[in-house]
C-alpha cells in the first residue's frame, strides 16, 4: 500500500521540484528535507539531498595560473660558467640608449644645428660626420646652412648623405655651401615623423631578439655540463630581460608619439 501510494505522489514530488532547480536565486541547496505525508513511516529513508556542484571557469583558472607564475631572479655569480647576464643587460641597455638618440637626433620638431650632428658622409678617405667636414648654423627655424669650404671636395657626397638620410631632406647646393629646408611643422610632418619613430622602436626590439637569441644559443651549450633545470631557469631569466627591456622600448615609444603628434 505504500509503495503504491508513492507511485502515485511521484508526478507531484517531480513538478515541486523543477523549478526549485531552475531557479536562477537558487546557489546551493544542501541537505534539504522535503516535507512528506504522515502515511511515512518513520523508519523510512527521506530522498536524498540535492546539491548544486560550481565549476572554475576558464578566466578564474586563468587568473589562479597567472597568480602562481613567479619571476625567475638568479645570482649572476652562480651562473657566470653559462653566461654573463651583467654583459647581456649591458648590451640590452645599450640598444634603448641607441634608441633614445634616434629620437632625439632624428625625430626633434625644432630646428638646431644639432639636427644633422648624425649625418654620417662617405668620402674617398672614410666615413665622417658631417659636423667634422661642415660648418652648420641655423638660418631661421625652415633653414639650416652647412658650409664646406674646408673640405669642397666632399660636397658632393655630404649633400647625397642628407638627401639618404631618415629625416627625408632635399638640400641645394650653391659652390661650398649646402642649403638645407626644413619642413614646416604641419600635422602631415608629424605623423611622418611618428611613423618614423615607429620604425625606430621596431628596429630595437629586433636588436633586442637579436641580443636574446644569441643569450639562448650560449646557454644550450652549456648543456652537457649544467643540468636541464639550471639550463631552463637561466633561459627564463634570460626571456624575462628581454621582456623587460622590451617594455620599455614600447613606453619610450608611446611617449614620443605623443610627443610628436601633439
Amino acid at each position: 500500500m505504500i509503495l503504491s501510494l508513492l507511485g502515485l505522489m511521484r508526478p507531484a514530488l517531480c513538478r515541486s521540484l523543477v523549478p526549485m532547480v531552475r531557479s536562477p536565486q537558487l546557489v546551493v541547496i544542501s541537505r534539504v528535507q522535503l516535507p512528506l505525508p504522515n502515511i511515512f513511516h518513520q523508519n523510512m529513508v527521506p530522498p536524498a539531498a540535492s546539491c548544486v556542484r560550481f565549476y572554475a571557469t576558464k578566466k578564474s583558472k586563468a587568473k589562479a595560473a597567472k597568480g602562481q607564475a613567479s619571476k625567475v631572479n638568479i645570482n649572476s655569480s652562480l651562473v657566470e660558467d653559462i653566461i654573463s647576464l651583467e654583459e647581456m643587460k649591458e648590451d640590452m641597455a645599450a640598444v634603448l640608449t641607441t634608441l633614445k638618440d634616434d629620437f632625439s637626433r632624428n625625430l626633434s620638431i625644432r630646428t638646431s644645428p644639432g639636427a644633422l650632428d648624425h649625418i654620417v658622409v662617405s668620402t674617398a678617405d672614410g666615413k665622417f660626420p658631417l659636423n667634422q667636414l661642415g660648418q652648420i648654423s641655423v638660418k631661421s627655424p625652415q633653414l639650416i646652412v652647412v658650409n664646406m669650404t674646408g673640405f669642397p671636395e666632399a660636397v658632393a657626397a655630404a649633400t647625397r648623405a642628407l638627401r639618404e638620410s631618415s629625416m627625408k631632406l632635399n638640400p641645394e647646393v650653391d659652390g661650398t655651401i649646402i642649403r638645407v629646408a626644413i619642413p614646416k611643422v604641419t600635422r602631415e610632418h608629424r605623423e611622418n615623423l611618428a611613423k618614423l619613430a615607429k620604425q625606430f622602436g621596431n628596429k630595437a626590439k629586433e636588436s633586442l631578439r637579436r641580443v636574446r637569441s644569441n643569450a639562448i644559443t650560449q646557454v644550450k651549450k652549456a648543456k652537457d655540463t649544467v643540468s636541464e633545470d639550471t639550463i631552463r631557469l637561466v633561459e627564463k631569466q634570460v626571456g624575462q630581460m628581454a621582456d623587460s627591456f622590451a617594455a620599455d622600448v614600447d613606453k619610450q615609444l608611446t611617449t614620443k608619439t605623443k610627443e610628436l603628434l601633439g
